[in-house]
């Protein structure tokens, strides 16, 4: 394939692979992203996609990093639009908007946490700052109710030792939350994720016009369990 001339090049090249990458991946699935046919679909050859990006695998990364960044920003934008004070209110706009992210961005959120691309291994080092955002808005409330004395967490179980070089790393990128804090707020989000997952996968029945009656049920569940009031 000729490549085309340079007035008649994609401007933002970079942007347009993550792009069409996204637009690949809801078409096609993300086991069959392929660079080779993000470069045909832009007119370009495939060498110039490897200037930005040298395998699928470096191209999956950015992807994963842009999901994360994109849902953070949502989580912590929600959380923010409540009063620090208002923690329920502010665990409500949390849980609505993770599921209002996932229904909008479907295939971004398969990408990050639905099953595995084969062949592709995580590099946790570039990913887990962004991962570790993504998730900060959640942790924070819950830690927060922790330091205010409102969180019903007795009996909770540890986290087994092999696990917990993540709460280091927790505590690198994130911030140094208390690991109880932590620990219930990935149970929380255990929670939603299976709900959403389900909703997404049309796997579920809707329990209304859509699958926002359980998924309310549930919200209304985790503030019941875990808050004191």
């Amino acid at each position: 394939m000729v490549r085309p001339p340079k007035t008649q090049q994609t401007p933002n090249l970079r942007r347009s692979i993550l792009d069409t990458a996204w637009l690949q991946i809801a078409q096609l699935g993300a086991p069959a992203l392929s660079l080779r046919g993000i470069a045909r679909a832009l007119g370009i050859t495939a060498p110039a996609i490897y200037n930005y990006y040298p395998d699928r695998d470096a191209l999956v990364t950015a992807l994963i990093i842009e999901a994360y960044t994109s849902f953070g920003g949502a989580q912590l934008a929600a959380r923010d639009s409540v009063p620090a004070e208002d923690l329920e209110g502010r665990m409500v706009a949390i849980g609505n908007a993770y599921r209002q992210w996932a229904l909008t961005y479907p295939e971004r959120y398969q990408l990050i946490f639905g099953t595995p691309i084969p062949g592709y291994a995580t590099p946790m080092e570039q990913v887990f700052p962004a991962a570790a955002r993504s998730l900060s808005a959640l942790v924070s409330v819950v830690d927060a109710l922790r330091l205010a004395g409102r969180l019903n967490a007795p009996d909770f179980p540890p986290p087994h030792p092999d696990f917990l070089p993540v709460f280091e790393m927790w505590q690198k990128f994130g911030d140094e939350y208390n690991p109880l804090s932590l620990s219930v707020a990935i149970l929380i989000w255990t929670r939603v994720h299976g709900i959403v997952s389900l909703e997404i996968g049309r796997q579920i029945p809707p329990f209304g016009p859509d699958g926002a009656g359980l998924y309310e049920y549930e919200m209304q569940s985790i503030k019941k369990q875990f808050f004191i009031r």
